[in-house]
């Protein structure tokens, strides 16, 4: 296995595409983003080991956000590859309009529960209908939690994550003696992947990807491949890192709403975030309302319509927490 970094300057960072190819198949777990100098550097990449794009035999998809399956489309078309993503987000990747159109209702819905100043959405809503329509798509052949697949000799096992998104997957893999993942936006080593924006077809998206991680701790591999950046060499502290950030942040929801009494979820965001642009209009308030989601089905914060307030009694508790308390960047 070979990690074969390419340029992504939108999102978390570089993103890594893991070519399988010292066996009879070539094998891709993600191809980057849709971008013409995203191919050039991953036509580059198989040049350097005597490959074109058109050997590739499969193609496993961590999940359907563009920046990972941006060129599976394009490689399918030149080399007949088969694709393969989690059930949960085939229609999408495959560019079915019925699933598109029933996800850009459902964030609409989303922008006006969340309080999204309009001129904000139309700018979000631009953007996003943008990138869709510019992706050449692939057939896909869906799989489940819990299937493998032989890899030239390494078998992949699908391990179902959502919370970023509602098909995101891992592959576990042993390679060279270690028990690794390839974790995909699962776990990032420098950002935490967004939760309640990222995908907003995820219901209780924040429960969803503690369970995940949590997981990740007790299965205590030995080393993670992320979608993103450098590999992470203590998968175990990363997760449990990224629990106790989320912990953290909860607690500065409730900090928030004890400043500015009951608000929408775009003024929690704002007292979380500032002033946000581009795809972060998205995430911001996602991650704001995958907290006080989590929070309201935990009895602290009551909702009334749009608006979020404290549940009787917890701005006596906050009063109480050190500012020391949670010392965690986020």
């Amino acid at each position: 296995m070979e990690r074969i970094s390419l340029s992504n300057s939108a999102f978390e960072g570089d993103n890594n595409a893991y070519l399988f190819a010292n066996g009879a198949e070539t094998v891709l777990i993600d191809t980057g983003d849709w971008m013409p100098t995203t191919r050039e550097q991953l036509e580059a990449a198989f040049a350097d080991r005597g490959l074109e794009l058109a050997d590739v035999d499969r193609i496993f998809l961590t999940h359907w956000h563009h920046d990972h399956c941006g060129l599976a489309g394009e490689i399918q078309a030149e080399s007949g590859a088969e694709v393969y993503a989690h059930a949960a987000d085939a229609a999408l990747i495959e560019g079915d309009d019925d699933a598109w159109d029933a996800m850009y209702d459902r964030q609409k819905r989303y922008f006006e529960e969340w309080g999204m100043p309009e001129a904000k959405q139309e700018v979000l809503l631009e953007r996003m209908v943008h990138d869709e329509a510019t992706v050449e798509t692939p057939t896909v052949i869906p799989f489940e939690d819990g299937e493998t697949f032989a890899v030239d000799g390494t078998e992949l096992e699908v391990v179902h994550t959502p919370g970023h998104a509602a098909g995101l997957s891992m592959f576990e893999a042993e390679i060279d003696g270690q028990r690794v993942v390839f974790s995909g936006d699962t776990l990032l080593p420098v950002y935490t992947p967004n939760v309640g924006g990222a995908d907003v077809r995820v219901d209780r998206p924040l429960e969803k990807y503690l369970r995940a991680l949590r997981g990740m701790v007790d299965a205590d591999y030995d080393r993670a491949w992320p979608g993103h950046r450098d590999p992470i060499a203590d998968p175990t502290g990363r997760a449990q890192y990224i629990i106790d950030h989320h912990e953290e942040r909860s607690w500065r929801v409730l900090d928030a709403l004890d400043r500015t009494g009951p608000c929408d979820t775009w003024t929690v965001s704002a007292e979380l975030f500032g002033e946000l642009d581009s795809i972060h209009i998205l995430h911001g308030p996602g991650e704001s309302y995958a907290h006080l989601e989590h929070l309201e089905r935990e009895g602290t914060v009551v909702r009334e319509e749009r608006e979020y307030r404290l549940a009787d009694g917890v701005s006596d508790e906050l009063a109480e927490l050190e500012a020391e308390r949670w010392p965690l960047e986020y």
